[in-house]
């Protein structure tokens, strides 16, 4: 099969946004499609940017975090439909009406959302403790900003409560819990909640004009901004502060055998086919032997349930309130400082697409989405 053209596309869209590097996979329920980049990693030493690039995945986190938690429902070891002082009696919304551990996992807790400018850290520095972080955003002013149950409001809050009660019911911190339980498991292991060693990591770039590079340096936290290229300020290695809503690090790749296990119903696939043709595989299962999640719990996770501005949303899921003209699909974002990925699944179809670029700015990804779903693959 000539993928070219998928190639070609690829390029055109970084080009037009003016995105130093992109990588992209394409998968279906047994195999990968499709893995490559354009452009660069990093701009200063002209690195490619491959499907073995590890990028920051900020948001696209947070699918991770919700199969996490429908793991240990599964598993009768967390109710998410319990309210979530059951699990963490310290908090506590204003009045009688209180959060569930879904409607954290739908942004339909009433939670707001602060604006998280400085919330990263150097990445040769340990981050925040996660309950303290935690305990100080719930001590701000008006934490809960919406009606409990009401329509979607995004919050990362809510899923760093979220990985609160994961840690709290699984008995260990949450990045251990999430490692062994589903990265693991899956073979994912080029991605984790550090800069994964003997991976080559993306560089992250901001384009805006020199004379604003100074005023950017003294918002962000000290050490964050590199030097320029071109039109471009450059980001020293960084992580997210929040591990549940924002955490992780990795590949395209791996990222794909993550949106394989939900195109699967939470089952982990014996193998898998690369690009190349190599067969690799599968990792050790969850519950019923090679299974993470019940059949019927990632169905629901798909589930778009609540309606938002912009986005309704699943458990760790969201979608536009405009399809599209290729059938369903649920996607994530994972959009911050000097990089933005998108994770998309289309059930119907089968096929699921994960893009990740190194820089802040925006992309057309419509159009090469629906080129990957033209394509007669065999």
């Amino acid at each position: 099969m000539d993928l070219t053209a998928l190639g070609a596309a690829l390029a055109d869209v970084a080009g037009r946004a003016r995105v130093p590097g992109m990588s992209l996979a394409v998968v279906s329920r047994d195999r990968v499609l499709y893995s490559g980049g354009t452009g660069y990693a990093d701009v200063s030493s002209l690195t490619p940017a491959t499907a073995g690039t590890a990028y920051p995945w900020f948001s696209m986190t947070k699918p991770v975090t919700a199969t996490a938690a429908h793991r240990l429902s599964d598993e009768g070891r967390l109710d998410l439909h319990a309210p979530v002082h059951e699990y963490l009696p310290w908090l506590r919304a204003p009045g009688p009406v209180q959060p569930t551990v879904w409607q954290l996992l739908s942004h339909s807790a009433g939670l707001g959302n602060p604006l998280p400018v400085r919330w990263i850290h150097p990445a040769d520095t340990p981050g925040p403790d996660q309950e303290r972080m935690l305990r100080q955003l719930m001590a701000r002013r008006r934490p809960f900003r919406y009606r409990v149950g009401g329509t979607g409001h995004y919050s990362n809050v809510g899923y760093l409560v979220a990985a609160q009660i994961i840690s709290q019911v699984s008995g260990e911190p949450f990045t251990s819990y999430v490692q062994r339980e589903i990265l693991t498991r899956l073979g994912m292991d080029s991605t984790g909640f550090s800069y994964p060693p003997g991976r080559q990591a993306a560089t992250g770039y901001v384009r805006l004009p020199r004379p604003l590079a100074p005023a950017l340096a003294r918002i962000l936290p000290p050490g964050t901004l590199g030097p320029r290229h071109g039109d471009y300020s450059s980001l020293n290695p960084f992580l997210v502060d929040g591990a549940g809503y924002g955490g992780l690090v990795g590949t395209v790749l791996d990222a794909a055998e993550f949106a394989r296990l939900h195109l699967n119903d939470g089952l982990v696939p014996a193998s898998r086919t690369t690009a190349s043709g190599t067969t690799v595989s599968g990792a050790a299962g969850g519950p019923g032997g090679n299974r993470i999640l019940q059949d019927s719990t990632a169905r629901a996770m798909r589930e778009i349930q609540v309606r938002g501005k912009g986005f309704d949303h699943s458990a760790g899921w969201f979608r536009k309130h405009s399809h599209g003209p290729h059938g369903s699909y649920v996607e994530h974002f994972g959009t911050g400082l000097g990089f933005w990925n998108i994770m998309r699944l289309y059930p119907e179809r089968g096929r699921a697409v994960v893009l990740m670029s190194n820089s802040s700015t925006s992309y057309d990804y419509a159009a090469l989405f629906s080129l990957v779903l033209r394509i007669p693959w065999t």
